[in-house]
């Protein structure tokens, strides 16, 4: 039946349902990894997860998905029925795990288009030994013998769909109705994964609609009339009920035994065993029942008889309809959409706020003595709107570091176990939410980071016993959102950095400053040199770290997205390297300013006070230098129009404004000729054919139509 029908429209829900499971699988597995063995929830879910991914790459025909997930499933079969000791868990662990990784491989070759044309065998000979090994040592639970090996589980593909019946006296025979959510997206296919997997220990099997594939309208029954199954197998209802289950998908199933004359019945038996879903009004059902009807029409067959359904008695209690039955609350539902086209609307909505400051403030507006009551009124109204607008969509865009940071454990699993480094990796804040866009630009960083710091920070066995620390070393990934910004940092416990011998690398390299002392360089400004482009203290080249590259690629992707790095680090006990990035790349609220005839714009979460001054606060050093006094404090000082070159400037500080601007920490004061105020600002890149220039982040577009550029205050106080 396979070569029947197209697997083109049902590959989406495929790798959408799939990639969900493999994530989940993967969660799994790496919270279990330095625990002693798999309990029986983790078992369980493992085996379910192989089971429907096996039963869903049958139907697609991927049959190096279907064989290896039938593999690892029959592992996770033999550890559910049979409870064997001593099994090798970190071992099985790296099994699983490798599995994953070559169905999450197929999968993104056939997102990209391509065939699934990947090689199980290896992995499938080694699965076999695996579990010819657990056969061959596992006991029972507390030592006890589990009375014989558990039954195969076979998968074999039958020449035709049903299978002849041939009732022995273990023989059960089932009459099955499963009922779908309403949201439920291909309900058809779905009802095709539950045939699929039933048809391993069916005896004999009939399904209500029959045309599941071929007809596309089928979803639409399914979901109106639910779906039936008469089944002739020898497994009790229990064991049946988990092979169906019941998830997102199915929200039913209703199992009923019958007698052998019953089931000769065919689907004319399914009578007072059913039930209705009482949950909808009498309304919503009537309405159905009409749907139902036209339907029927349509695909020209009989209608169900009024006896097919009635409403389900519990003993001892009065019957209840359903119109008197309290409205069950609204259930959350969601939808699956294309990032690109998310993308397309925060651009859209970036326009919409350009548009707005081109109304609101156009030139025309600004006649003496024009009444505007009204017109600022409804443009209050648009501009509350037009805010609530960015704060839907950004929130839609918001996705937590969750997957990121669990990537991050897998990293650390497999360096540590290349390198035999015994490391605990501990997660916090990993539900902390960012942009989408930031999400895609952090995993590169992260990842170096992660690896620098199992490779170069985490000691050896050896060398942690000699220091007289616990043998298991420890890297901390935690996520905080504060001021409009997500703070990352990457901790261990390993043996820091080395500032002397950061310094002799510096200095064979030239980087170091001509005329500068090395005492007058700050343990930050020391360590920031492992930054640079081709700086590496390792001696050896290996697999993760050498070859100096790395941490500037580090650098360079978070200064891409307005953030900075700062690495703290004390001798013998760790390192630290802080990542702070903005919460979103989109939409800021930006103040305003004009240097000449030029426009800058500083995002406001940086900028302090401003402060008109006179000359008697200034201090003029003989190196060129400016400080400003302000309350007692001293500032240094940037004059923007110098520091860009720029012509028309004021350059007497009572004819300008001082800004006062703080990041990290560090305070400086810029002078401008003019604030002209605060907007929100739609941050677009510099053009590739622009030179990068320090201090600049972007540009934007204001209300008159001039180009704004966006100031970095971190390149400016750095």
């Amino acid at each position: 039946m396979a070569e029947e029908f197209n697997t083109e429209g049902m590959l989406d829900m495929y790798l959408f349902e799939n990639t969900q499971l493999l994530e989940r699988l993967q969660d799994i597995v790496l919270e279990k990894k330095d625990e002693e063995y798999f309990d029986e929830d983790s078992i369980n879910e493992i085996f379910r997860t192989m089971h429907t991914i096996k039963g869903s790459s049958g139907v697609m025909m991927f049959d190096e998905i279907t064989a290896i997930a039938h593999k690892l499933e029959d592992v996770f079969y033999f550890l559910r029925e049979s409870h064997p000791q001593n099994v090798p868990h970190l071992e099985l662990v790296e099994h699983v795990l490798e599995v994953s990784d070559f169905i999450m491989g197929e999968m993104d070759k056939l997102q990209n288009g391509d065939a699934a044309d990947g090689d199980a065998s290896e992995m499938l000979k080694n699965l076999d030994a695996f579990l010819t090994n657990l056969k061959g040592g596992g006991g029972g639970k507390d030592g006890a013998t589990t009375g014989g090996a558990a039954a195969e589980n076979k998968h074999e593909e039958p020449k035709q769909f049903y299978i002849a019946p041939m009732a022995t006296n273990a023989s059960h025979f089932y009459k099955i109705y499963i009922t779908f959510f309403p949201e439920t997206e291909l309900a058809n296919v779905h009802a095709y994964k539950v045939v699929y997997s039933l048809k391993e220990v069916a005896e004999d099997m009939l399904y209500q609609p029959e045309d599941i594939i071929s007809d596309e309208d089928s979803a639409e029954e399914i979901i109106e009339n639910g779906f039936k199954i008469l089944l002739q197998a020898q497994i009790g209802e229990e064991e049946l009920r988990k092979m169906i289950g019941i998830g997102y998908d199915i929200k039913q199933v209703d199992i009923v035994e019958c007698s052998a004359q019953e089931y000769q019945r065919g689907f004319d038996s399914f009578g007072s065993e059913i039930r209705i879903d009482l949950d909808s009004s009498v309304e919503e059902i009537q309405e159905k029942a009409v749907n139902a009807e036209k339907l029927a029409e349509k695909k020209q067959e009989k209608k169900i008889a009024p006896g097919d359904f009635v409403i389900q008695k519990e003993p001892g209690k009065s019957k209840k309809l359903a119109k008197d039955k309290p409205k069950k609350a609204e259930k959350t539902t969601f939808i699956s959409v294309d990032v690109s086209k998310m993308d397309m609307l925060m651009d859209l909505i970036g326009e919409l706020v350009i548009s707005e400051s081109v109304v609101l403030q156009n030139p025309d507006l600004k006649v003496p003595g024009l009444k505007l009551d009204n017109f600022n009124k409804a443009a209050a109204q648009m501009s509350k709107i037009s805010t609530d607008l960015q704060n839907v969509i950004m929130s839609m865009r918001m996705v937590p570091l969750t997957n990121t940071f669990q990537k991050m454990n897998r990293i650390v699993f497999d360096v540590s176990r290349k390198l035999g480094k015994d490391i605990e990796f501990e997660m916090v804040g990993e539900h902390t939410e960012v942009d989408k866009n930031i999400i895609e630009h952090i995993s590169d960083p992260l990842m170096h980071m992660v690896r620098n710091a199992v490779d170069h920070g985490i000691e050896t066995k050896e060398e942690r016993e000699a220091a007289g620390k616990s043998d298991r070393g420890k890297v901390t990934l935690a996520a905080k959102t504060e001021g409009g910004k997500v703070w990352i940092s990457v901790q261990d416990n390993g043996k820091g950095l080395d500032r002397n011998k950061i310094m002799e690398k510096a200095k064979k390299q030239g980087i170091l400053d001509e005329g500068r002392s090395e005492s007058s360089y700050t343990d930050k400004e020391v360590y920031q040199f492992i930054t640079l482009p081709g700086f590496s203290t390792n001696e050896k080249v290996t697999e993760y770290s050498g070859r100096g590259v790395g941490m500037d690629v580090v650098v360079q992707n978070i200064q891409s997205m307005g953030g900075t790095l700062e690495i703290e680090s004390m001798p013998g006990q760790g390192s630290t390297m802080n990542l702070k990035i903005p919460l979103t790349l989109a939409i800021i609220d930006g103040v305003v300013m004009e240097v000449g005839a030029s426009s800058f714009v500083m995002e406001a979460s940086v900028v302090k006070e401003f402060v008109s001054v006179t000359d008697d606060m200034m201090i003029h050093e003989p190196s060129g230098e400016e400080y400003v006094m302000i309350r007692g404090a001293c500032y240094p000082v940037l004059r923007l129009g110098e520091w860009y070159h720029m012509n028309g400037y004021h350059t007497e500080v009572e004819d300008g404004m001082m800004v006062i601007v703080e990041i990290d920490g560090e305070t400086m004061c810029m002078f401008v000729d003019r604030l002209v105020g605060k907007q929100e600002i739609v941050v677009k890149p510099i053009p590739s054919y622009v030179k990068k220039v320090k201090g600049l982040s972007g540009c934007t577009q204001l209300g008159d139509g001039s180009i704004a550029l966006i100031l970095d205050a971190a390149g400016l106080i750095k």
